[in-house]
This record gives C-alpha cells, structure tokens and sequence, in this order.
C-alpha cells in the first residue's frame, strides 16, 4: 500500500513536470492526476487520505515550481538548494488545495461517487478562492497551449477549467477502476472524460467565430531592455551610472519604436524607473524628471513606465501616465505587492522581522484597479488598465478594469527573478494572456527581461520577445469595449458557487444527521391506490406532454435570458411577467385542463378495474391485465401502460399512480412490474420515489407564501428609495397604488422563485439521471441529498442573497 501510494503520487508529478513545460503535453491535462486519484481510492483512513494530499502537494510544487525556489534562492541570497528546501517544505502552504480535495473526498465516501466527485472539486475550487494565494496559480492554467479549450475561460475563468480537468481525471479514474468490469462498464466513464474536452472545443469554436474583429488600432513599442541586477550594476558602477544607463537605453530603444517603428505609445516595465517620479526626493531626482518630460514632448506620443509614487501612508509600486505636452496624467499603484519581498503586512511587521529578512520591502499596496487614458498622437484617447507584475494572475482586478471602461490591458512587470529558471517567466505570461481571454480586450506585456508580448483577445501572441534578450518589441491590435462574458457579468463566480455548494452539502449533512427524518427505502411504496388517476389516450398525452415540456422548457430559457442579461427585456419587469404568463402559465395551465379532462374515479370492484367519470366508465378484467410498464419519460406525469394477456398494451394509460401501487392493487389478476430490476430507468424512477415529500414542497409554500415574504423587505427598500418613508406611496398616489405596487413586486419575486426551482429542478433530475445510468445504487442516495441542496438554496439561498443585496 504505502509503495503504490507513492508510485502513485510519483507517477502524477512526472506528468505534471512534463504539463508545466507546455506545448502539446497540454494533452495529458485529462489524466494527469489519475495514478494519485488512484492511491486515494485505496485510503480507508483519514490520515491516509491527508498524507497522500501531503506528498502530492509536494510533488505538484516540485514538478511546476521548482523555479520559485531558485529564485528565492537567488533573491534571498540563501541558494539554489536551501530557497527549493524552502519551498518544497511550504508545499502544503501553496498548495492547499489538495488537502481540501482529499479531506472531502474521503468524507462524502466511494459509496456516493457521483457526490463524492462534485463536492471534492468544489472544495479544491473553494479552497483556492478563500485561501490568498502567494502565486495566484490554478490547474487550468496548463490549458494555455490548447488555443481552443482555453477560449471557455470567458465563460467560467481559470478556476472552472480547473474543475472540469478535475471531473475528467476523475472519470478517467473511475475508468481505470472498472477495467475489469467489461467494455461496456468502462465506456460511460471514458464517455464523461471525453466529453470534458469536446465540450471546450465545441465552445472555442463558436466563440472564435463570434469575436469582435474591428476596433481602431493602437500601435504600442514594449522595450525589453534586459538590464537586470541593478543591485549588483550598483556596487560596480555605482548608482548614478546606472540609472544613466537605463534611461539611455529606454530613450533609444524609444526613439527606434517612435521614428522607426510608428508606435502610438511607449511602454517600459516595472520600477524601470527606481525613485519617485512626480515627487523627487532631490534635486537630482527632480533634473531626471524633467529630463523623462522633455523626452516624453519630443517623442509626441505617450509613455506609460514603472517608477515609485508616495503620500502620507508610504511609498507604492506604480505606473506612471505621462503624456506630449500634458505632463503626468496620472498614476495606477500596484493592488497586489508580493508578500515579504515587495510588502509586509503592519501585523506581521516589526524589528524581529527586518531582522531575519532585511530584503522585505516596505511599499504598500494600491487601492485597487483604476483606468486611465492613454492620449495618442492622433488625437484618441484610449482608456486602459494598468497592471503591474503579480497584478495580473488577479482575475478580479481585470474584470474590474474592463467594467470601468476600459479598452485595452498594459502590463508592466520585472521578471528578472527567473532569469536563470525561465519557466517561471513562461508561465507568468500565460497567466497574463487569460486576462485578455476572461475580459476580451487586447493585452500589452512589457518585461525587463522577457517574456513582452503582444496579445490579442483570444490570448494569442501576436508579437513577442525571447527570454534574456535586448529587444524592442512593436505590435498593433484593435481596441474596443469590452465585450459581454459571463466572467464580466458574473465575475470570478465558479469559487464563491463551489463554497455556497459546499456549505449546503455540509447543512444537508447535517440535517440529515440531527433534525431530518429518514429517508423513505427506495422499494416500492406501500401506499393505497389513489382515488383518482389520468387516463391518458396517446394522443391526449402526447398533447398534455408537449405542452408541459415547451411551458417548462420556456422557463429555463427565462432563466437563461435572465443571467445573461441580454436586450431590454431583462430590465423590464412587466415584459418579463408577459412573457412568464404566455410562455410558461399559459402552456401550463392548458396541460393542466387537459389532464382534468382525462382525471377520472378509480375502484376494483368483482375482478374488475374500473375507472368512472361522471357517467362515462371504463372497465377491464383483472384476469386481462397480465403486466404493468411505468413509462420510461414522467411526461406529462409518472405514468404506466397496462400489459394484456393478448400481448398488447391496452388503449389508456395510467398517470397519477405508481407502477409499484398498480402492480400490487392488480396483482390478484397476476400482473406483476414489467421493468428490468437492474435498469436505467428503474433506477431513475425508484430514485424519485425515495425523496419524502413535505410541507416545503408543496406549491403554495415554495411559489406563493416564500415569494410574499421575499417581496415585502424588497418593495420596502423600494419605498425607501423611491418615497422616502415605507408608506411615501400611500401619501402620495393612494392605498389602490400602493397595492398594486405590491401585487407587482409579489408577481416579479413568484416568477423569480419559479424560474430558480425549474432551475434546480433541471440540475436534480440531470444529477439523477447520470447516476442512473453511470451506478445505479447511487441514484437514490445522490437524489436525496440533491433533492435537500435544492430545498435550501431555494428556501435559504434566496433570502440570502436579498439580504447581500440590501
């Protein structure tokens, strides 16, 4: 056991080292993680489980950062070995997502293994999003070489990559698992794992088609002047001859993008400029930044550099905006210093401290992303959003950026750390490139020492520099809005939705274990035969189905429209009730008459079943019915046919009543259930018999009492807002206004409540289906705690979020 672990974990680290070089190993993303996945199936303890966590965190982090501890160690001056010791030893630390994955893993157990996958994926997920990540790094992103799957970043971020290679490893891993179980066992879960990828491509292919292609052009000169070491230039040349160094060559390197190249804009990178610019310090500073103006007046176009800005509070990593004949526009402040290099935290901060690391730094971070204006030659101005170095592995500042209005991303960073490892740098830049995928917008990356590049909105290159060369770098891309993504609509949503997941997990755990009555058996039900059923002809269920389906169908596409938030009518709450009415109240309810006009009396009476309706009465001899179907679809209801003993089904089906009760009540005739014991669909069916059905679900309390008290504090705040007291409608515009008010809010919040269970409602009857199908056993189990996440984040996610809301 204890060999196969760590071949396991072994196995995984060697696959990872290979992910981390890029180019098509990106191919092994789907599998790499199976040998460890594996040795955690063997676990029985929990110490196992966590040990194994353990030694792949370390190998994960041997294999993908290695770089990190020589920089360290280089920056550190401690060494090669001591700063890779450092880190391997930090491994749980950077990577603690692993730990979570194995805990809850082992927790939910292999006996829910549909379950036991989702809730081990939303924990890593989680994990990373609440834990502050020192790199920013995430699993996805080794999906950067494959041009097509990393275009879904714009719909569910690196993190929901993330996710989905955790869903295919693991049905690869189930695969393994089952190889001896026969073709046909092995084949569902590679059918999963296969589908992970064709999904991104199926999605990358229509994106790319539908991209923006216009947009006035910006031609921007990135100058990669690959001086680095300026402590070490310091003590041989001494710092005045190197700071003359560096702006002489970034003024020339200028002058070559400007006059020879036709660049709009220059840009330089991080603290190219070591001192205050804009706040000299002497006046030697001062002469220096009246030389950068006149160089910035004499060029005409303008420059964006890395220098150092201050106030009260301190000093700040920032990018200063200088523009022809305008002078300093403005500064961007780094958001995201690097922790104990760059900023040290005032708790953490203190003698002992500078003591043990006298290389940490003492800027302080920026307040957040900012946009500025980039004034061209040509009279444009286009907005931007800075972003200096560990900046840009931060989803949320792009997003943030490109809702503020801006155009395009400049960013400034000093990867000299990884002169000697440029892997980090590789990667670095590929972290930088999925700000441009999850915004759209085109991206300049300048570096000291490389990697610069220009990258257009699908993350591509399209111009770039080698690692340690001098180089100047020029390339033009069209700027525009950023376009609609569900990433800019939603944000950085796949890690709060994981954690929210987890957390009902977790309240369904424990309800279930305390306050919840136990589950019904999934056998079937000993309960009476109904007193009334649906006697359905085909073509009046076919009818009563159609309509059903296009009703609730109408209402997932709401709800689709809703999030999307496309065109007016998302804004317009009367067109949305319109709407609500003819696509799905009005379906709904015409299936509804069609199903009373069918609801008819049921008694066995002297050998007889016999079904009445007014005067109207159907009758058949028990000793006929020899089998009872259940239908294989529940539409419009949960139904069955009726099998005779002449071979064919008879004319009416039966809904309303359990296959199970109708077999038993006619089984005095010898009918008996006609469904494979060991079958999708019985799984299925049997899976929906063994939730309990109580007061929540019933319709009144989910769709017209939760709706009222959801409306009350909403159109409150309402009031508020717009009359000034909770009543200002009463005073100004009468009680029938104020009424009707009401009466609006209460129908918008019912609709909101509806389109959010058929929401839900479509994810448990999906998780229950593919359980079905993929391990029966598992179906009832999985349904129940479905059935109770549902209930609570509609009972409790609603009121929830309106509270965030208010």
């Amino acid at each position: 056991m204890r060999e196969s672990r760590w071949a396991g974990i072994l196995a995984s680290g060697v696959l990872v080292f290979l992910l981390a070089r890029g180019g098509v190993a990106w191919l092994l993303a789907f599998v790499a993680l199976v040998p460890w996945l594996r040795t955690q199936d063997a676990q029985r303890s929990v110490a196992g489980a966590l040990l194994g966590a353990w030694g792949m965190a370390v190998a994960y982090t041997a294999a993908a950062f290695a770089w990190f501890g020589s920089a360290i160690g280089s920056y550190t001056q401690v060494g090669t070995v001591a700063g890779t010791a450092i880190v391997l030893l930090a491994a749980p630390l950077l990577q603690p997502q692993f730990l979570a994955f194995a805990l809850v893993r082992h927790a939910v157990g292999a006996q829910r293994p549909v379950l036991r996958v989702l809730a081990a994926a939303a924990a890593w997920a989680a994990t990373e999003w609440l834990v502050p990540r020192l790199l920013g790094d995430t699993f996805g992103y080794v999906l950067y070489p494959a041009r097509l799957l990393r275009q879904a970043a714009d719909l569910v971020g690196v993190a929901g990559l993330t996710v989905l290679l955790l869903l295919a490893n693991e049905a690869v891993a189930a695969a393994v698992a089952r190889r001896r179980a026969g073709v046909r066992t092995v084949a569902v879960p590679l059918g999963l794992a296969a589908l992970v990828p064709l999904l991104l491509a199926g999605y990358g292919l229509a994106v790319l088609a539908t991209l923006p292609a216009a947009g006035e052009r910006v031609r921007v000169g990135l100058v990669q002047s690959n001086i680095v070491d300026y402590e070490r230039l310091r003590r041989e040349k001494g710092a005045g001859a190197v700071v003359r160094e560096v702006l002489d060559t970034h003024y020339a390197m200028s002058y070559d993008a400007v006059e020879r190249q036709h660049a709009g804009a220059v840009l330089w990178s991080e603290t190219v400029y070591p001192t205050t610019f804009g706040h000299p310090k002497s006046e030697a500073g001062a002469a220096l930044d009246r030389e950068i103006l006149q160089i910035v007046d004499a060029a005409g176009v303008p420059f964006v550099f890395g220098t150092y800005d201050r106030d009260a509070q301190g000093e700040y990593n920032a990018a200063a905006f200088v523009a022809p004949g305008a002078g300093l526009v403005g500064f961007y402040r780094k958001a995201r210093p690097f922790p104990l290099t760059e900023y040290v935290p005032p708790w953490l901060d203190g003698p002992a401290l500078r003591q043990w690391l006298p290389w940490a730094g003492s800027w302080q971070p920026g307040a957040g992303p900012r946009v500025l204006p980039l004034r061209l030659k040509d009279g444009r101005e286009v907005p931007v959003l800075p972003l200096i170095c560990l900046d840009d592995v931060d989803t949320g500042l792009a997003l943030a950026g490109a809702r503020l209005g801006a155009q395009a991303i400049l960013t400034l960073s000093n990867d000299s750390w990884f002169s000697a490892q440029p892997l980090g740098a590789q990667l670095h830049l590929h972290a930088a490139a999925f700000r441009s995928i999850e915004t759209r917008l085109p991206q300049f990356r300048v570096t000291t020492n490389g990697y610069s590049a220009v990258i257009d909105a699908t993350g591509s290159v399209v111009a770039g520099s080698r690692m340690g060369e001098r180089t100047l770098v020029v390339g033009d891309l069209p700027v525009h809005e950023a376009p609609w993504t569900l990433m800019l609509a939603w944000g950085d949503w796949i890690g709060p939705v994981a954690a929210v997941f987890l957390a009902l997990l977790g309240a369904g755990a424990a309800w279930s274990r305390w306050g919840r009555p136990r589950a019904r058996p999934v056998v079937a039900p000993a309960q009476p035969l109904p007193r009334e059923v649906v006697v359905l002809p085909p073509a009046a269920r076919l009818v009563a189905g159609l309509l059903r389906t296009f009703a609730r169908g109408n209402l997932l596409w709401m709800a689709a429209a809703v999030v999307l938030g496309h065109g007016d009518w998302h804004a317009n709450t009367l067109a949305q009730i319109r709407s609500f009415v003819a696509l799905f109240l009005a379906p709904e309810v015409a299936a509804w008459l069609v199903l009373r006009a069918f609801t008819a009396g049921v008694a066995i009476e002297d050998g007889r079943l016999v079904l009445a309706r007014g005067r109207q009465r159907l009758q058949l001899a028990l000793r006929e019915i020899v089998g009872v179907e259940p239908w294989r679809v529940p539409v419009p209801l949960a139904g069955a046919w009726l099998q005779l003993a002449s071979g064919q089904r008879w004319g009416y089906g039966i809904a309303g009543a359990d296959a199970d009760v109708l077999a038993r009540e006619l089984g005095g005739g010898g009918a008996s259930l006609r469904a494979p014991p060991a079958s999708p669909w019985t799984a299925y069916r049997l899976a929906r018999l063994s939730v309990r059905r109580g007061r929540l679900h019933h319709p009144v309390a989910k769709f017209v009492l939760l709706p009222f008290v959801l409306a009350i504090p909403a159109f409150t705040l309402h009031q508020h807002i717009a009359y000034g007291s909770a009543f200002g409608e009463i005073q100004s515009f009468g009680f029938a206004a104020y009424l009707k008010g009401f009466a609006l809010w209460w129908a918008a919040w019912a609709m909101g409540v509806v389109l959010c269970a058929a929401v839900l409602r479509a994810i448990v009857e999906a998780l229950t289906l593919a359980a079905s199908v993929a391990r029966p056993a598992a179906a009832a189990p999985l349904r129940q705690w479905a059935e109770g996440l549902a209930l609570a984040a509609l009972y409790l996610g609603l009121p929830a979020w309106l509270l965030l809301l208010t």
